[in-house]
Order: structure tokens, then sequence, then C-alpha cells
């Protein structure tokens, strides 16, 4: 077995043994703290309903809708921040009349993604009984089509400019000086083009996420792009802007300077190549930064992995652009004894960037999914997936070009047919690497699973939505759940009917937590009251947004081992 053969297996062992692993997932804006507090009655009508964030949102791309039992608004103003707390968000009222009101609101978090949720307050003392209100919902366009082809051809874009310009200036340098006749020219304007279609497709899509966040249309430019800076994740991308529009500039002046006919560069020379590389280096940082991984624990090594992922991918795919175009240049006389200059060594750089691109990967993916079955369960786990089926099929079609295309280009009776069995293959790898980058810009629009999404892997039962009565057996135990009515956003009845041997188990302590399992948001816990022998009661609004909750029993009968017992709840509004 060959050295190389034994470090690509012993790679990818690591990884593999690594992604059993659990670790910490992003967070994302949520509420903890409103005014007037949620399902209470107040005596007096509020001026002004206050919702505090973990974090400071923009009020300008925030929501908060406050409507009466006919749907009717009663806000009295813009969405504003109060000069006393950044973090809260307030929205004058009318003053409104004694009864039930529904609060519908929508922030975007740090990270670009849109985050909602709703609750209600009454007026007093006369509000009446709680009525059913319907929960508005704003979709989730964080994943809207024309988002993320936005968002990929951005990335496409901006990657294939920086991988060809490493392909230009690093890899195919010595074309020139071994084989007469031929031009690094093409590779040139390759890459003028790529970094002309990433100067436009940023801002576009740039425009596009903005327009999404604050409802406006795209084209309403003069409303949308004062907004663009609005969000943490807006000036991150207009920074992702600034620098790829000095790497474009750097790398122009690189290439003008460069003499590749000399064996050595001059002074001038290696300045702007590093100049170039150093822009290219922060364009790829941003994007982690700003996004999955800037919000996951570890910051510094989760935004090391993302960038030698986007860097390690770059590589990649603007080398095999470049390849095709330096097939498609070369004089058909000389294409064969160019290509056997340019395919071994971008073959060698290749090989390390797909191993840093797959460890990067894994690596990335242990820290964002809190347990292995995510993979499967949830849909940032299955674009995961996606993603790896897709490189991989493309490592396949690479290892065929490392092994048999490349070394059949340095033997006079095999170089034609190498180089069109090259072009097939490289064609197909790239098209590959480019639906990889697809699935990599849902990947970034999708919110990963919190930390709490490990209690569904150890649920006893799954139920929702509407009410629930479902029968569980822990620990020599039999418990009915119960949820009434199982609707989002309103006041609950959670109960614990708790039986041993067909004999109610009185006297117990009996504490309910829920966990939002969809995004990461705090933890609501009530300790349930014995109302009948062996049931274990609490009225409450704990399931303050649509979505996946799991209700979480720790149950401590009176003289006997405590146990805990977790279902999974779907709420719906």
């Amino acid at each position: 077995m060959s050295r190389r053969v034994r470090i690509t297996l012993a790679a990818v062992a690591a990884a593999l043994a690594a992604l059993a692993l659990p670790a910490a997932a992003s967070a994302h804006a949520y509420i903890v703290k409103t005014v007037p507090a949620a399902s209470v009655a107040v005596n007096t009508p509020p001026p002004a309903v206050q919702l505090t964030y973990d974090e400071a949102v923009e009020p300008r791309l925030a929501i908060i809708s406050v409507t009466d039992v006919h749907g009717h608004s009663v806000t009295d103003g813009p969405v504003t921040r109060s000069p006393a707390d950044p973090d809260t968000l307030v929205v004058p009222l009318k003053r409104v009349p004694e009864g039930w009101y529904l609060v519908y609101w929508r922030a975007i978090s740090v990270d670009g993604h849109p985050v909602q949720g709703a609750f209600t307050f009454a007026v007093g003392p006369n509000e009446g009984p709680l009525p059913q209100f319907p929960v508005p919902h704003i979709a989730g366009t964080a994943t809207s089509t024309p988002l993320v082809i936005a968002k990929w051809l951005a990335f496409l874009t901006v990657m294939t400019a920086i991988g060809l310009f490493v392909l230009r200036m690093l890899i195919a340098q010595p074309l020139v000086r071994r084989v007469d006749g031929t031009s690094l020219r093409p590779l040139s304007i390759a890459f003028g083009v790529a970094g002309a279609l990433g100067l436009v497709a940023v801002p576009v899509y740039l425009e596009e996420a903005t327009a999404i966040d604050s409802l406006h249309s795209f084209f309403d430019l003069g409303g949308v792009v004062s907004l663009w800076r609005a969000t943490a994740s807006g000036r991150g991308y207009v920074d992702v802007w600034i620098c790829f529009a000095l790497f474009v500039a750097a790398a122009a002046v690189a290439i003008l300077v460069d003499r590749p006919r000399r064996e050595h560069r001059s002074i001038a020379a290696l300045l702007a190549l590093s100049g170039a590389l150093a822009a290219a280096a922060a364009t790829l940082v941003l994007p982690g930064a700003i996004g999955h991984a800037g919000q996951t624990a570890p910051r510094g090594l989760s935004v090391l992995l993302d960038w030698l992922h986007l860097a390690s991918g770059s590589v990649w795919i603007g080398g095999l652009v470049g390849l095709l175009v330096v097939w498609a240049t070369l004089p058909a006389a000389r294409r064969v004894a160019g290509l056997a200059v340019c395919v071994p060594r971008f073959s060698n750089v290749a090989f390390f960037s797909v191993l840093l691109l797959l460890g990067t990967g894994v690596g990335a993916s242990i820290l964002h999914l809190p347990t292995l079955d995510a993979l499967w369960l949830t849909s940032y786990g299955k674009a995961i997936l996606v993603k790896s089926g897709i490189l991989l099929a493309a490592m396949l079609l690479a290892s065929v070009n490392l092994l048999r295309t490349t070394p059949g280009l340095s033997r006079p009776e095999q170089g034609e047919g190498s180089a069109r069995l090259l072009r097939g293959l490289v064609t197909g790898e790239a098209v590959l690497v480019a639906g990889a980058v697809l699935v990599a810009a849902i990947l970034s629009s999708l919110a990963p699973p919190p930390p709490a999404f490990a209690k569904e892997g150890s649920a006893l039962a799954k139920v929702g939505p509407g009410r629930v009565a479902e029968t569980v057996r822990q620990g020599g135990y039999t418990l009915q759940v119960l949820v009434d009515p199982n609707k989002a956003v309103q006041s609950n009845s959670f109960a614990l009917r708790l039986t041993k041997g067909g004999k109610p188990v009185q006297g117990a302590d009996v504490t309910l937590t829920f966990s939002m399992l969809d995004m990461q948001m705090p933890t609501l816990e009530y300790q349930l009251e014995e109302t009948s022998p062996g049931v274990y009661t609490r009225k409450a609004s704990a399931l303050v947004m649509v979505g996946h909750w799991g209700l979480t029993f720790d149950v401590a009968p009176k003289g006997a081992t405590p146990f805990t017992a977790v279902v999974v709840d779907r709420a719906n509004g």
C-alpha cells in the first residue's frame, strides 16, 4: 500500500470516528421578556408592547403585529428600539378596550435567519374567555428559491475566481516555459470574467436577502440598499463584496506584473501576489464569521474550519474550470504536452484540497450537529448527506483522473485518448462540485438543530398536532400524557396521569420542562400539582410558537427512585 493511500485512509478513518461526537449548535434570536407578559390579563390598557430579545435586532427589519379578536390592528406607530435597552423593541398601541389580543413578532437573527413567534395577552377585568386566534405566519424566507439561487451564484463565482487565480499564478505558471507557443492569457481572461460576475452576484444576493427581510420589492433600490448594513449579516456581506473587489483589483495587478517566462518572480510580482492572496483569504473568512460558524462554539475553531473548507473548495472548482479553459484554448498540436504540464501539478494540489475539504466538512458537522441521528432526522443533516454524496461522486471522477488520465498524458501512445477522457471527466467533476456548492448554499440557509434536539432520540413517543392523550411506560410506571388543546400561543392544559400496577401513584414530585427543538431558545420549567389521585396538572402558555417541542417529565415518586420521560410534541397554531 502506497504512502498516499495510507494517509488517505487514516484521514477518512479519523474523520468518521470523530463524527460520533456531539457538539453545540448555533443560536438564533429569541424572546426573553415581554410587556405585557404572555397570557396574562392586565387591568389597564398598556400604552405599548415591549419585546426583549437575547440579542440586539434591527427594528427596521422587525415586525410586531398586535391584533384584536377580529384581526384588526391596534398598533399606533412603527417599531422602534427602546432608548433604555438596545435589546428591546417597542411598538405603541391605541387605547384598546377589554378583551384578548394577539402579538405576532418576526425578527432577523445575527446570522441572517428570520425567526418568529406569537403570544396573547388580555385587558381586563372582564376580558372573557381566550378566543381561538389564527396564528399568522411568514415563510422562513432564508430558504426561498430565488434567495438560494442568488447565494449559490455569489459563492460559485467568487470561489471560481479565486481558484482560477490560484491556478493561473501558482499551478499553470511553468506552461509557457516548457511548451512553446502557449500562453496564460486565456486563464487571465477567464479570471476576469469570473471576477466581474462575482462583483455583480454578491450585491444581487445582498439585495434579494435584504428585500425579503424587509418585505420590500427587489426593485425598490432606494428603500432596500439603505438597509444593506442594517443587520450584522448584511454588514458582513457588504464587507465580503469590498474584500472581493480588493482581491480582483490586486489580482489584476499581480497578473499584469507577472512574467511567467522568468524562472523567478520579481519583488513587485511577489508583493502583488501576496496582496491578492491575502485579500482572497479575507474574502473567504467573512462568510463563516457572519454565518453559522461565527455563532457556534468554539467560535475560533468553527470559523477556521469554515474558512479552510471554502478555500479548499475554491481551489478545486476554480482549478477544474481552469483546466477546461486550458484544454479548449491550447493549440491542438500542443494540447497533450500542455496538459501534461498542468494536470499533474493540479492533481497534486487538488488531492490535498479534497482531503482538506473532507476533513473540515466533517469537523464542521461535528460542531453543528448535537447528535449523530440529526444527520438523517433534520433538514440540516439531510443537506449534509446530499452534499457529501455529491462530493464523493466528484471524488470518484477525480480519482480516475489521478490514477489513469494523468499518467496517460505522459505516454505518447495514450496522450490523445487521455486528453479526451480528461475533458469529459473534468466537465463532470466541475458540474458535481458546482452542485455541491448549491447544496452548501441551501445548508447555510437552514438553521442547525439546537442542542435540545438530543431529546428527540430519547423520546418515548411523538405526538401532535392536535389534542394529546398518549400512554407510555418508563421505569415500571405507566404515564398518560394529556395536552389540551395543544395549540401554540394559547393557554394549554398539561397533565400527567401516573400509575403503577394499575394503581395511581400519589405524592410524587413532577416537573415539566419545555424545550424548543426547531431552534435554540431558553427552556421553560413548571411544577405540576396533584389535582386528583395520581393526576398532576398545570395550565400554561408554554408552547410559545408553532413547531416541535420536547416535553420532559422529571418524576420523583414518594420514597422511590426518580426517573425521566421525554415526549416530542408538535404544536400547531
